[in-house]
């Protein structure tokens, strides 16, 4: 058993992998701005703290007695809040969390990036050089948000050189988190139903039809901090799923909407997504279990479902996933006090 701290425990994703890794045998300790009653964190120790102090932060992560940390906390969504706000908000967390626990002594460090750092969906255009999308696509950040989770990313390395192999640090990146709930027809993270983003191409587009089920974020955590040892420190992996959240391939879907890439979406047939987890499948062993086929019940060829959930069901969880993403922009997104977040921007769906 593993002591893991969590930061950002009560946020969309943080609440799975809470759950995720106690259910593993793991003791966690969820760190955010706010004690949750989520039914998810029930029984699970919690700290509120304004992480953004760094001397706090380093002396909570001390007390914890931590053997790991996960560090989520963040203003998790682009265009959320003024750009400067971001970029603050985000480069202080990682400075003021991962260079606290290294004071803190804790031996494995992990923190979450996001694919948005390719720069897909920038205003002048984007074209990658090459599909599926790795690890070792060139990073584009065009917003404050993609470059702040680059930053994260140098942040590891810059600590990995500043203290050698004694303290093991990796990221990840995680690709459009579903909750649970979610595939009941609780809304996702951009405001509609995951029905509703297949049967509107144009609502997974500026995500390039990725996506992963958060529990599957949760065993690619467990799995990589039991690997932080023995593999290459200081490295960056792709959490996705093994296809694209569409019911069409992705070389008709994505030149629709990225002009330009006809020829190097051509590779993208049948169900192959546009991110390749194949990097996490070779050093670590990982593969995703969830996909949408699985979990929706559907009839890819026809789209019709098996399983429907009642419109009555689909309206209460609608409310329900409102109330909980109002609580989470407070709570949950790490920012600093006062500042002054747009939940509502209607730029939320640019990017995820």
């Amino acid at each position: 058993m593993t002591r893991i701290a969590v930061t950002g425990g009560a946020g969309r994703l943080g609440r799975s992998l809470v759950a995720g890794l106690a259910a593993s045998g793991h003791d966690l300790v969820s760190l955010d701005r706010a004690v949750s009653d989520a039914p998810e964190l029930a029984g699970v120790e919690q700290i509120a703290i304004d992480l953004s102090d760094a001397d706090a932060a380093a002396h909570t992560l001390a007390e914890t007695r931590a053997d790991a940390l996960i560090h989520l906390a963040a203003i998790a969504v682009p265009f959320s809040a003024p750009e400067d706000v971001i970029m603050r908000t985000n480069a202080g967390l990682a400075v003021s969390v991962l260079g606290g626990a290294v004071k803190a002594g804790i031996g494995r460090i992990v923190a979450a990036s996001s694919p948005t750092v390719l720069g897909y969906g920038a205003p002048t255009g984007w074209v990658p050089e090459r599909f599926p999308l790795d690890e070792d696509t060139p990073p584009r950040p065009w917003n404050a948000y993609a470059l702040s989770k680059l930053l994260i990313e140098q942040t590891i390395a810059m600590l990995a050189r500043q203290t050698g192999g004694a303290t093991r640090f990796a990221a990840f990146r995680p690709c459009y988190v579903i909750a649970p709930e979610e595939w009941a027809g609780a809304l996702t993270q951009q405001g509609h139903t995951v029905r509703e983003r297949l049967d509107d191409p144009a609502l997974s587009a500026p995500a390039i039809f990725n996506y992963v089920d958060a529990r599957d974020v949760a065993s690619f955590a467990d799995t990589l901090l039991q690997a932080l040892p023995e593999i290459p420190n200081g490295e960056t992996f792709f959490v996705a799923a093994d296809d694209a959240l569409a019911r069409e391939p992705l070389a008709d879907l994505v030149p629709r909407f990225y002009p330009g890439t006809a020829e190097l979406a051509a590779v993208l047939t049948g169900t192959t997504p546009a991110f390749s987890n194949a990097k996490a499948r070779r050093v670590l062993g990982w593969r995703p279990a969830h996909s949408w086929r699985g979990e929706l019940s559907e009839d890819a060829s026809t789209g019709s479902a098996t399983g429907a959930v009642p419109e009555a069901f689909r309206l209460v969880s609608r409310s329900l996933s409102q109330e909980r993403q109002r609580r989470d922009d407070v709570s949950s997104l790490a920012q600093r006090p006062g500042a002054d977040a747009d939940p509502t921007s209607t730029r939320k769906d640019v990017l995820a």
